[in-house]
């Protein structure tokens, strides 16, 4: 293999809404956060959650909250 063509692979942490930590390894280099994962995820617990979908109502709410529709 030819050398220095290859991105840092570096150990991250990944964080999950829920609060579960993962030690895993990538490229990007820097901790990041996700929604889901195995311990809150429905396909894997057998229940369902409710997931705060980051406010999307709120945000429709404020763009389009004061309009009615008129026939």
């Amino acid at each position: 293999m030819r050398a220095d063509i290859h991105p840092a692979y570096s150990d991250v942490k990944v964080t999950c809404s829920c609060g579960a930590v993962y030690e895993t390894r990538s490229t990007k280099g820097e901790d990041f956060t996700v929604d889901v994962c195995q311990e809150c995820h429905p396909f894997y617990t057998g229940k369902q959650k409710v997931l705060d979908t980051g406010g999307r109502i709120d945000r429709f709410n404020k763009r389009f909250g004061g309009r009615a529709i008129s026939n």
